[in-house]
């Protein structure tokens, strides 16, 4: 095929010669403008806030902000996430500058968002609450929100139970709960009724009526679980924690233990992941409510 075909791109490689790629397959890294982006635009143009020539323009190269994306110097900041997958992104703050959280947080308080940051120390939410005085810092979920309005949040509200083995693996809870509180849940945390005492869990059953997902949290051997989803007929997110002696390598053995329950409603996140628990768990819960209201997709 000649190289001037307008139907195929030169793609450079590291040899001399270069391949011929169609344009059909080319990737999009930005992912291109999706039907609601492209009336938007057309929404501007109708209303004479962009000319024919800049409507074409952002037609054939969108750019990073027509796209979802803003760029802050330090991150590309996706305002797309909520749309695509049904909440906003959400800030990992380990390894990042107070700096550079800050202007991620401007961004998405500026696009609306409900915002949440993760694994965030003393000292970096000592800074930010200073700059941010809504924030709400949660010392041992080590979590920082600063929340939207409440007339600004879903109407939808999923129920969300949340479990602990014991008092130690409170912190990857809270973590969870948090999150599930971010996701638009309504959050019941029961703690400490761990395997080695089960007359307390069976005390307790008539709490885990009416929840949507159901989120265990348990170190050790990571038993907990299976016993939860045996009593149970709604989704468990197992979260294992790094709780416990030598032989529980970490929290390995309790991950493994979850991820070989016999029970089948029993799925699985990362050792000491409250986060993944927490949004796995609030998705679920915000869907069922949809459900409920007649509102789902």
């Amino acid at each position: 095929m000649p190289d001037h075909d307008p139907a195929y791109v030169s793609c450079e490689s590291s040899y001399k010669s270069a391949r011929l790629v169609p344009l059909a397959r080319r990737p999009s890294y930005h992912g291109g403008m999706n039907k609601q982006e492209m009336e938007a635009l057309a929404g501007l143009l109708k209303a004479g806030e962009l000319s024919i020539d800049q409507f074409v323009g952002k037609l054939s190269h969108p750019g990073i902000a027509d796209v979802g994306i803003a760029d802050v110097g330090d991150a590309q900041v996706d305002l797309d996430r909520h749309r695509r997958c049904g909440f906003p992104e959400v800030v990992f703050s380990q390894g990042k500058t107070v700096g550079a959280i800050e202007k991620i947080f401007h961004t998405l308080v500026e696009s609306r968002a409900d915002v949440l940051a993760t694994r965030m120390s003393p000292e970096q939410a000592a800074e930010l609450k200073k700059r941010f005085p809504d924030g709400q810092y949660n010392t041992a979920g080590r979590t920082f929100r600063i929340p939207l309005a409440t007339a600004d949040r879903p109407a939808e509200s999923g129920r969300v139970t949340i479990i602990t083995a014991g008092t130690s693996d409170l912190p990857v809870a809270e973590e969870a709960r948090e999150t599930a509180l971010w996701a638009g849940a309504d959050v019941n945390l029961l703690q400490d009724v761990g395997v080695a005492g089960p007359h307390r869990l069976r005390a307790n059953l008539h709490l885990l009526e009416g929840a949507d997902a159901i989120i265990v949290v348990a170190g050790m051997e990571g038993a907990l679980p299976s016993v939860v989803g045996g009593y149970v007929a709604v989704p468990i997110v197992a979260v294992p924690t790094s709780i416990g002696y030598g032989a529980s390598f970490g929290g390995v053995a309790a991950l493994l233990g979850m991820l070989n329950s016999c029970a089948s409603n029993v799925t699985v996140v990362n050792i000491d992941a409250g986060f993944k628990g927490g949004y796995v768990a609030g998705l679920i819960a915000l869907n069922a409510a949809k459900a409920r209201s007649g509102n789902g997709a």
